[in-house]
């Protein structure tokens, strides 16, 4: 990625990593609207990237969202923006945060705060211009860096220093920083896994230890939304070999009963691990023999096709024993009333749950990679005119014999055998 857009912006031999990747989401991502915007509304207004962007691009990582800080309020980012004929939302207005759109990308724009008053879950905030105040609310200092428009950083807090060294540290008081959201104690989870090379601070753990009951105020979708990029983040295996971590995760979310099982999973199952989308690893993570996982589906919100997803894979798990589930004949009939991901993920299931990756298993997943949906050969309207039948009950229950045998034989059916369903 470096090497590309250094051809791209070969006429300064001098850019780092840093200045490319600031100089890239500038020209390539519509930003550049916003900072010329924010920019010429008044002589004091100023636009800066904030958190997870800038930790990203100074730790050499894929950047997904980009959220920025200004020194103006909502309703004066909203002038702005309408004065520029960009379009917004207010969704997060509350927060102080308004979602500009350009083209087909989203930017969170939140405006300088102090917490006037927290109560664990949600803060009361009042605006500033104040670039330290609003430095000194958040909670890492790896997450409290800010960048202008060319990559200038300012970092009140360490955080740069602290992500070379490989460091998770609060900003402050770790004690009063959980007490303001005590979500922050699974962010801590996540970005720990994800960055940190030294072991737990022993007064963090005992703060987390002391206010981890306040977790249970949360919302659930909160907690599922954090869960979820916990699951997905670029070290997640890593949890294993960190026995504090998993005891928060697991104390927090209790149905995730196989997280011990993560240090010996085989390796064919580590290499595809990062692969697979959330919902395959936190059904994986919950599913055993009992109804741990409906209780966790009870519990948490889902979207109708996540739920759908994962009951698909209790519900076959329980046939997991049976002498010919896994062969190719009965997989075609699920895949035939599901879809490939389906049965891709079944695969996946029984091998992530062997002690060694079964070859017969990992063959079958690659013909089914390749395989696509037949389609059922036969058309009512024909059998109808071939039979001198009318439609009807008895009708249908023999097209849907016919597509039985067609099948159970591997997609195939002769004359013969529509001939004996219509003639007997």
């Amino acid at each position: 990625m470096y090497n590309f857009f250094r051809k791209i912006f070969k006429t300064n031999k001098n850019l780092t990593p840093k200045d490319i990747s600031f100089l890239s989401i500038y020209n390539n991502t519509g930003v550049s609207k916003l900072f010329e915007a924010i920019s010429n509304f008044n002589n004091t207004s100023e636009l800066r990237y904030v958190g997870g962007c800038v930790r990203k691009i100074l730790n050499q990582e894929d950047i997904d969202d980009i959220d920025l800080a200004v020194n103006l309020n909502p309703n004066q980012i909203k002038e702005c923006l309408q004065s520029n004929s960009i379009k917004f939302f207010e969704t997060g207005i509350k927060h102080g945060t308004v979602t500009a759109n350009i083209g087909q990308k989203n930017f969170e724009i939140t405006s300088l705060r102090e917490d006037v008053d927290t109560d664990g879950r949600h803060a009361k905030v009042k605006y500033t211009t104040d670039w330290l105040k609003d430095s000194s609310r958040r909670d890492f200092t790896i997450n409290s860096i800010y960048a202008d428009k060319d990559g200038n950083l300012f970092d009140p807090n360490g955080g740069v220093k602290h992500l070379e060294e490989g460091r998770v540290i609060f900003i402050g008081n770790a004690d009063k920083r959980i007490q303001e959201d005590y979500l922050r104690i699974l962010r801590y989870i996540r970005f720990f896994i994800s960055y940190s090379n030294h072991t737990h601070n022993s007064s963090v753990k005992k703060s987390i230890k002391q206010n981890i009951a306040g977790v249970a105020n949360l919302s659930k979708d909160r907690l599922m939304s954090e869960l979820k990029k916990i699951i997905l983040s670029k070290n997640f295996l890593q949890l294993s070999k960190d026995s504090f971590s998993l005891e928060i995760l697991i104390t927090i979310f209790p149905q995730l009963i196989n997280l011990n099982n993560l240090e010996k999973i085989n390796e064919y199952s580590k290499n595809i691990f990062y692969k697979k989308t959330f919902i395959f690893l936190i059904s994986y993570l919950i599913i055993d023999e009992t109804d741990n996982a409906n209780y966790f589906l009870f519990k948490y919100n889902l979207s109708n096709e996540d739920k759908k997803r994962v009951k698909f894979l209790i519900e076959n798990h329980e046939l997991f024993s049976e002498k010919d589930y896994f062969n190719k004949k009965n997989l075609q009939r699920i895949f035939y009333f599901y879809n490939k991901s389906y049965v891709i993920d079944l695969l996946d299931l029984k091998i992530f749950n062997s002690k060694t990756a079964p070859k017969k298993l990992i063959e079958l997943k690659k013909y089914f990679e390749q395989f696509e949906k037949p389609i059922f050969p036969l058309k009512a309207q024909d059998l109808l005119e071939k039979y001198k039948l009318k439609e009807g009950k008895e009708f249908g229950q023999k097209i849907r014999l016919l597509e039985d045998l067609w099948l159970n034989n591997s997609f195939k059916i002769s004359n013969k055998e529509i001939d004996n369903v219509f003639r007997n």
